[in-house]
């Protein structure tokens, strides 16, 4: 029987087991998508307990906890940290096969030197002794990142963002890493929402434009790329939950779509006055991404907030979002609109519908025109509900047997927490796994320098090369 995640846990081969431990292991970290507030990072926050830094915003584990039947007072109630805390230590039994069994005890390992297993009858003993060790400054916020050797990672901004701690972090030679803003502007889009003349009087005071039409918010959005772009963004991501649902806009009926949401904040915005706006808007940034040779980011097929009464007692991001569906026809149309238009930058695109991993694989070969050495659309790790070894697993499998694996980007965290890098530990693991079997199955030759290339590329140099990233010491 193999010991619980030993040194050599998801390693069953000897080929993997020297992947990893002699290239994988030792390789820094970039994080290129993540939901860590720049905040903390500028003012070296201190967390006082495990709740305050596990449980606080991270619905991947709230969902779990609800799921195992505990009342919502223990998750997003007024229950004491300690006892939040014990409710999940409650469930942490149940969790078999679960990734955030694996990712809890990972974090308990790396950060905090506990080999314990969180339950019940230790929950008293882990939290004392984290709670110890969290009252010391090697703990703080920066310290988490430099323990986990992060190069750079790119934050999670919305244009109207001042970016004021990015500013301060630029600009503090003590901290090494590299903390980018990622353009993210899905408020725009919501013209079919309430509150979007505020969003967009919001918008227009931070770019300096008035926002009224179509033309002014591309100005105001032309105006927060630059800015963006100042402080070192090299990167946008937009959220397509159940968009794109590709209808061919014309600049009269985008100009429509948006003078009708305003004059009825959102009311009277048809389904396909929103696709018509939100294609023409996308069109629109796509060019501009593609100009500045920045990387563009689609997260889709997300079912948001499918419980109402959730909703509207706890709000977004809370754990009631689910798998949902996208069209890959409209995706397809899409990117061929911007290829044929006025310009597609580097795509990443990542499905939460694991049935769209073949469609996703197969139908980025159709866009790789960049002839630079690297694709110019890349399918983007398993996201999600599907960061679990066997979705990972699968999403590389099909993605390796469909287009060229040794150019994949690898892992990012998609975490708000600051104690999730051993996620990407966990990714190299099972990736040293994959391929270690490969070999020894006689699928791919013992070619060493060639495997530690590409190991190294996986996990590291090629998302440093696809996003232009560059490693500068302070």
């Amino acid at each position: 029987m193999k010991t619980f995640m030993g040194k050599n846990f998801l390693l069953t081969t000897e080929t993997a087991k020297i992947l990893y431990h002699t290239y994988a292991e030792i390789l820094p970290i970039i994080d290129y998508h993540c939901h860590v507030p720049p905040k903390d990072i500028a003012e070296d926050k201190q967390y006082a307990n495990l709740t305050e830094l596990w449980l606080g915003g991270d619905h991947y584990k709230w969902r779990a906890i609800r799921s195992a039947g505990i009342d919502e007072k223990y998750i997003t109630g007024d229950a004491s940290d300690y006892e939040k805390f014990r409710a999940y230590a409650s469930v942490m039994p149940s969790l078999i096969g679960n990734p955030l069994y694996h990712w809890t005890h990972l974090e308990l390992r790396r950060f905090f030197d506990c080999d314990l297993i969180l339950g019940p009858d230790t929950c008293d003993e882990i939290w004392e002794l984290t709670c110890a060790k969290l009252a010391s400054p090697d703990m703080s916020v920066r310290n988490l990142i430099k323990k986990s050797h992060v190069d750079i990672l790119c934050t999670t901004d919305d244009p109207a963002d001042s970016l004021e701690y990015h500013k301060r972090l630029a600009e503090d030679d003590t901290f090494q890493t590299a903390v980018y803003p990622a353009f993210r502007p899905d408020k725009c889009f919501n013209i079919n929402k309430p509150g979007l003349r505020a969003y967009y009087d919001k918008l227009g005071a931070a770019a300096g434009v008035e926002i009224r039409d179509v033309a002014s918010l591309q100005e105001a959005l032309k105006n927060r790329i630059e800015y963006f772009a100042s402080l070192g963004c090299r990167t946008a991501d937009h959220g397509l939950d159940e968009y794109p649902m590709f209808v061919a806009p014309n600049p009269h009926a985008v100009e429509l779509a948006m003078k009708t949401a305003l004059e009825s904040d959102g009311a009277d915005v048809t389904p396909e006055m929103l696709c018509v706006f939100k294609t023409g808007m996308l069109q629109f940034l796509a060019a501009e991404y593609a100009r500045r040779g920045w990387v563009m980011q689609f997260h889709m097929g997300v079912y948001r907030n499918a419980n109402t009464n959730m909703y509207k007692r706890l709000g977004p991001d809370t754990g009631f979002d689910t798998i949902g569906t996208n069209d890959v026809s409209a995706i397809i149309a899409l990117l061929d609109s911007m290829e044929s238009g006025a310009g597609l930058p580097r795509t990443i695109l990542y499905s939460i519908d694991p049935t769209q991993n073949a469609a996703i694989g197969s139908m980025i070969g159709c866009f790789q025109t960049s002839g630079d050495g690297f694709p110019k659309v890349m399918q983007g790790s398993a996201w999600w509900f599907n960061d679990t070894i066997d979705g990972m697993r699968a999403q590389m499998k099909q993605l390796a047997g469909l287009s060229v694996f040794g150019k994949f980007l690898g892992m990012l965290t998609d975490s708000r927490s600051f104690t999730s890098y051993p996620r990407h530990e966990y990714f190299r693991r099972i990736l040293c796994g994959m391929i270690g079997e490969w070999v020894e199955e006689g699928l791919y030759p013992d070619d060493w320098e060639t495997l530690a290339q590409l190991v190294c590329d996986i996990c590291y140099n090629n998302t440093k090369n696809f996003f232009g990233f560059r490693i500068v010491e302070k």
